[in-house]
């Protein structure tokens, strides 16, 4: 007796794709928040609100702004065009 999986392949491929696509959009978001919370547990490492002495570079190359900016950069460059390449391919 054999089983016709042809029909239950579609909707599996959707799903997953689904959960990727839900996957994929989520993770430049949460990236941002993740800097965002660090900036407010940590603010001493924001020298942008204490900057006596210290030079641009130092100001504006912090670890939870550049978390931040890695988030936003993920979110425009690589998961947009993902999302797009995923709707494109039926996933």
């Amino acid at each position: 007796m054999a089983i016709d999986v042809r029909h239950s392949a579609p909707a599996e491929t959707s799903a997953h794709g689904t959960r990727a696509a839900k996957v994929v959009s989520a993770i430049g978001p949460l990236t941002v928040l993740a800097g965002v919370i660090w900036a407010l547990l940590q603010p001493y490492r924001i020298t942008l609100l204490d900057p006596h002495g210290q030079g641009l570079w130092w100001l504006a190359v912090q670890p939870p702004l550049l978390v931040v900016a890695v988030g936003v950069a993920f979110h425009l460059v690589v998961a947009r065009p993902l999302l797009e390449d995923l709707e494109a391919n039926g996933g």
